[in-house]
C-alpha cells in the first residue's frame, strides 16, 4: 500500500536533481553562447557586409540555435520540476507542458532580437529629420552633397552613423550616391528616407536647387516627426491598458494559487485545468492582439 507514495517522493527527488543538473549545465552554454568576443566578431562581420535588415546583424545564425536549444531546454526542465513541486503527475500534462515550454523558449530568443531590431529600425527613422537638416546646412555653407554627408556622418550616432559610413564606403568604390543611398533605404525602409532619396534623384537629374528642396522636405519630415510623437502620446494610455489588462487575470491566478491552494490545485493537476488555462491564455493573447491593432495608428 504504501509502495507507490515511496516512488513518487523518490521521483521527484530525482526529478528535481535532474533539473538542477539541468540548469547548471544551461546556465554554463548560455554563459559560453552570450561570450561578447563571438558576439563582436559577428557583428563587425555583418556591418562590413551591409546585412543589418534582419536579426543576424546582432548574433550569428549558430549562437543564436545554440541559445535557443538552451533555453527550450531550460523552460522546459523549469516547468516539468515546477508541476512535480505542485504534484502534478499525470503523463499527458507533463508531456504536453515540456512540449509547449519548449517552443515557447526557442521563440523567446527571436522575439528578443527582433525587437533590438525593431528598436534599431525606429532609432534609425527618428534621426531622419537630423539627416536632412544636416544636408540643407551643409549644402548652404558651400559643401557638395557627398561632402555634406560625410561631414554629418561624424556628427550623428547610433544606426544613423553606421548606415552612412556604409554609404560613404560605397560611394568612394565608385557607387553613384543616389543608388547608395537606395541601398541604405532596401536595408532600412523608411517613408522619410524614401521621400529624401527621390527628392535628391529628381533635382540632381533636372538639376534643380537642391537646398530649396531639402528644406521643404524638412519641413515635410518635421511635421509628420511631430503628429507622430503626438500620436503616441495619445496611444500611450491604450498600449498600457492592453498590457495591464492581459497580465491582469495570471496575476490573479498566481495569487490565489498561493492565497488557497487547496482551491486552486485542482487547476493544475488534471487535464481539464490544463485545457480551461489553455484557453485563458489564448483568449488573452487575442485580445491582447486585438486591442494593440485598434491603438496602434499608421501614419
Amino acid at each position: 500500500m504504501n509502495t507507490i507514495p515511496i516512488l513518487q517522493r523518490y521521483g521527484v527527488y530525482l526529478l528535481v536533481l535532474f533539473a538542477v543538473a539541468l540548469l547548471i549545465y544551461i546556465l554554463i552554454t548560455l554563459i559560453q553562447a552570450f561570450s561578447l568576443e563571438q558576439a563582436d566578431r559577428k557583428a563587425k562581420e555583418d556591418r562590413s557586409e551591409g546585412v543589418v535588415n534582419n536579426i543576424y546583424y546582432f548574433i550569428n545564425r549558430t549562437t543564436l540555435q545554440q541559445i535557443q536549444l538552451s533555453m527550450g531546454i531550460l523552460l522546459s526542465g523549469g516547468v516539468i520540476a515546477t508541476l512535480v513541486f505542485c504534484q502534478v503527475y499525470e503523463p499527458v500534462i507533463l508531456v504536453a507542458a515540456a512540449a509547449l515550454a519548449f517552443v515557447l523558449g526557442m521563440a523567446l530568443p527571436w522575439f528578443y532580437f527582433s525587437s533590438k531590431l525593431r528598436k534599431r529600425a525606429e532609432q534609425f527613422e527618428s534621426s531622419i529629420l537630423d539627416l536632412s537638416l544636416g544636408l540643407t546646412s551643409g549644402l548652404r555653407a558651400g559643401q557638395a552633397l557627398p561632402q555634406a554627408l560625410e561631414v554629418f556622418s561624424r556628427r550623428c550616432e547610433g544606426p544613423m552613423k553606421e548606415e552612412l559610413m556604409i554609404v560613404i564606403r560605397e560611394y568612394r568604390l565608385g557607387l553613384e550616391l543616389p543608388e547608395a543611398l537606395q541601398r541604405m533605404y532596401n536595408r532600412i525602409p523608411c517613408e522619410d528616407l524614401q521621400l529624401l532619396i527621390i527628392s535628391i534623384r529628381l533635382t540632381a537629374q533636372s538639376g534643380g536647387s537642391m537646398v530649396d528642396v531639402l528644406e521643404k522636405i524638412t519641413q515635410m519630415i518635421r511635421g509628420r516627426t511631430e503628429f507622430q510623437q503626438k500620436l503616441r502620446a495619445l496611444t500611450a494610455q491604450g498600449r498600457f491598458e492592453a498590457l495591464a489588462m492581459s497580465l491582469a487575470p495570471l496575476v490573479a491566478f498566481v495569487l490565489l494559487f498561493f492565497i488557497n491552494n487547496d482551491l486552486m490545485l485542482p487547476m493544475v493537476q488534471t487535464v481539464i485545468g490544463w485545457c480551461a488555462i489553455g484557453v485563458m491564455l489564448t483568449l488573452e493573447c487575442i485580445g491582447y492582439f486585438v486591442i494593440r491593432a485598434i491603438v496602434d495608428i499608421e501614419v
